[in-house]
């Protein structure tokens, strides 16, 4: 039996079929992972993920390529997936650690903008940019339309926008 009718009869539901399929291209998947992960264990947990994925999805085959090109393109796109969340993970983990920092360096000068940092660490950038330069470095909207490249009354909408949800934030903080 090839490779087809093999691909077939797992479309069918031969779960023996879809198993034997499975098989075949195991190695072969997890020298691709080792390859582009550079780490064994990585590369074994993708090669599972990519089995089920596999599995939860061998009625999305459509025969075009060949299924073990199919199998490296869901285990590529699991990998960069992985590195997106990764990369994620990190940047939050550098940000909280970069907030507690100056939360406690604004505690031991007794600085009263503790709780607005909370605040305004929640906001996105294109929310927080405008609103720190307009409150706390006294910026003209047009001057931070320009810093920003973005147009005046933009700015004027993100700064309002964003007043009203530090306002409603600390009022909460505040348990009014």
């Amino acid at each position: 039996m090839d490779e087809k009718d093999i691909i077939r009869k797992a479309k069918k539901g031969d779960t023996l079929a879809l198993s034997k399929l499975l098989q075949q291209n195991y190695s072969f998947l997890v020298k691709y992972l080792m390859k582009v992960t550079l780490h064994p264990q990585i590369a074994e947990d993708l090669t599972q993920e990519t089995m089920m994925k596999c599995i939860e999805k061998i009625q999305l085959y459509n025969g075009e390529s060949k299924f073990s090109s199919w199998l490296i393109t869901i285990a590529t796109n699991l990998f960069i997936d992985q590195q997106r969340r990764k990369k994620r993970e990190k940047n939050w983990l550098e940000q909280e650690q970069a907030l507690r920092k100056m939360k406690w360096n604004a505690a031991n000068m007794n600085e009263e903008w503790i709780d607005v940092l909370d605040v305004l660490a929640q906001m996105n950038e294109e929310i927080r940019l405008p609103i720190v330069l307009k409150h706390y470095y006294g910026y003209s909207y047009e001057e931070i339309g320009k810093m920003m490249g973005i147009a005046e009354g933009t700015v004027k909408s993100r700064v309002s926008n964003g007043l009203k949800s530090v306002r409603k934030e600390l009022a909460e903080l505040e348990g009014v």
